[in-house]
């Protein structure tokens, strides 16, 4: 039998436990056609990328299918049907993958590489308006972001007025 990834996203407003409920629901659906879910992951409420029916938000759930194409076609009917299902995605692969995926690998490394908020670097020497390019060199005409916005000069430095300019009666 062929294998399948099928992801779908479910709505915002519904309970992970909703949002599990549902993935059994379509995994009844599959072995009831004569396939069988082999990994299930619940990928946890992310951040869509442009609103969908009002959410901004969705459920995302993995499901790694063997089953004929039928059970398939069956299976993104009722995905077509269910009110809190937003978009899925059913893609026929050569073979499934082992172990988690990477949207589960990448979320304890994220976490490990950044760190959190608290190791920004930021302040007077970098951010924004410091003086240190990414690089860590010193950007020119801005050591540690001391100079002026306007030219860099400060009020005593403004050249003299010509003759003639300044005396006016």
């Amino acid at each position: 039998m062929p294998f399948y990834e099928n992801v779908f996203i479910a709505r915002q407003d519904v309970t992970a436990q909703q949002v599990d409920a549902l993935a059994e629901t379509f995994t009844g659906i599959v072995t009831a056609q004569g396939g069988q879910v082999l990994k299930k992951e619940y990928w946890g409420l992310k951040g869509l990328t442009y609103r969908i029916n009002k959410n901004r938000k969705g459920h995302y759930v993995l499901l790694n299918i063997e089953a004929p194409a039928g059970a398939v076609a069956e299976l993104e009917r009722n995905m077509r049907l269910n009110e809190d299902v937003l978009r899925y995605l059913t893609v026929r692969v050569d073979e499934l993958e082992a172990g988690p995926s990477a949207m589960l690998q990448s979320k304890g490394r994220d976490r490990d590489e950044r760190g959190g908020r608290g190791d920004r670097e930021g302040g007077r020497e970098g951010g924004r308006f410091g003086g240190r390019d990414r690089d860590d060199r010193l950007r020119p005409g801005r050591e540690g972001g001391r100079e002026g916005g306007f030219g860099g000069r400060d009020r005593g430095e403004r050249p003299a007025a010509a003759e003639g300019e300044g005396d006016r009666a």
